[in-house]
């Protein structure tokens, strides 16, 4: 199983960078290759949950190739956030917010232009109601790793609080913790800790979409 799965994650890792192909070309192959168990192994593999979330949630064939279009459409929307990247992943879009913009340290408190880009995230969320939402909440090293780990679950809790306030429906969206496991900067600096205290969101289609575009196809 290793073997394999570790085959299939160097496939990934090929196929996501091929240049020339588009993101609806990735996300249909991608999508024929990876099951939620290999989505997860790539979102190690990688360091990166919300990649590894959509990797796994990821369908293919006719049905992927329906979904690639619309995310395409939903992060040109989301592509107007300010101190964000949008980025296109097979299926579905992460989302990654500029350092030093949404936590203080050891605090769950979204500060002013976090809480401004999940109104706008908010937003897109409602113009395309059948996407699905993972909120990761991430920390940096200060402090043990079993109070970074709660600290990591509290950011996302309160991502995902913020979204409902707003109009969003609690089923749509998960949120989960990764405390200080997958730094993105140099703990060791003051602006790599900056960076390290984040909140990142996977969009991708939800199970009912799905059903129904694989139903029409």
């Amino acid at each position: 199983m290793k073997q394999t799965t570790s085959i299939l994650i160097i496939a990934l890792l090929t196929l996501t960078s091929c240049s020339t192909w588009n993101n609806l070309t990735k996300g249909t192959v991608i999508g024929a290759t990876a099951g939620a168990a290999v989505g997860a192994a790539a979102g190690a593999y990688f360091g990166d949950t919300t990649k590894g979330a959509i990797i796994g949630a990821a369908v293919g064939g006719a049905t992927g190739a329906i979904i690639g279009r619309n995310m395409d459409k939903q992060a040109e929307e989301l592509a107007r956030m300010e101190a964000a990247k949008v980025e296109r992943i097979g299926e579905g879009i992460a989302i990654s917010f500029e350092s030093g913009l949404l936590f203080a340290t050891n605090s769950a408190e979204l500060q002013s232009a976090a809480r401004e880009n999940l109104t706008t995230l908010a937003t897109s969320l409602k113009n395309f109601p059948d996407s699905d939402v993972l909120v990761v909440g991430h920390t940096d090293s200060t402090g043990t790793a079993a109070l970074n780990q709660t600290l990591s679950e509290r950011r996302a809790a309160s991502a995902k609080a913020f979204l409902m306030a707003q109009g969003i429906a609690e089923a749509r969206i998960k949120s989960e913790g990764r405390g200080l496991n997958e730094p993105i900067a140099d703990n060791a600096t003051a602006e790599g800790r900056d960076a390290n205290r984040r909140i990142e969101i996977a969009i991708f289609a939800n199970e009912e979409y799905v059903k129904r575009m694989q139903a029409q196809n």
